[in-house]
């Protein structure tokens, strides 16, 4: 759940292109150039602020239950959603 301002913010996780015989992007021996690090991070570094479990991406402040649970925009925290009469429960 991402508010409207942090929605060009959103990243997306790392996946291969598809290959086709006429891809002009590869060629034999290039070396790709460095992409963002700071889009994917495998090993979780960051963590959510409520309950401390480990991000994937590095600029979210809240994983999606928490911002899910309380409605708030889980890169900044901005209340986006009122949940007042969601019957929301554990199980």
């Amino acid at each position: 759940m991402v508010c409207d301002k942090c929605q060009e913010k959103l990243t997306k996780l790392a996946t291969p292109d598809v290959w086709d015989k006429d891809n002009k992007n590869k060629k034999p021996g290039m070396i790709l150039p460095s992409f963002n690090k700071n889009k994917f991070d495998p090993m979780g570094q960051n963590k959510c602020q409520k309950c401390k479990k480990r991000q994937v991406q590095k600029n979210e402040k809240f994983c999606q239950e928490c911002a899910y649970k309380d409605g708030i925009c889980k890169m900044c925290g901005v209340k986006v959603l009122e949940t007042k009469f969601y019957r929301q429960s554990n199980v």
